[in-house]
């Protein structure tokens, strides 16, 4: 099974990993500048704004929802490119 030409080969197994821990990290530094910039360091500059229609300030909503919801998107954002990635590098068609 080792010598089937269907499989990917170590070059792009590597240049996968590569490209995978490039946006798993990214997108972790935007989820902590999200939770923990937006609803811990900027909370007071962020207070000032209020969110239209609920009187909610802007840090408060952040901090309590705002970091959950931006989660969310770049998980979304995630599979997006890994199974791009898959297609691409691994070949994978599923």
């Amino acid at each position: 099974m080792r010598n089937d030409p269907s499989l990917p080969g170590e070059e792009a197994k590597s240049r996968y990993w590569k490209k995978n821990l490039s946006w798993l990290g990214g997108l972790l530094s935007v989820w902590f500048l999200v939770s923990y910039g937006c609803g811990i360091l900027w909370v007071d500059a962020l207070d000032r704004i209020r969110i239209p229609g609920t009187g909610f300030k802007l840090g408060f909503w952040f901090a309590q929802q705002g970091s959950i919801f931006v989660f969310v998107v770049l998980i979304a954002i995630y599979v997006k490119v890994m199974d791009r990635l898959d297609r691409e590098l691994l070949g994978k068609n599923d």
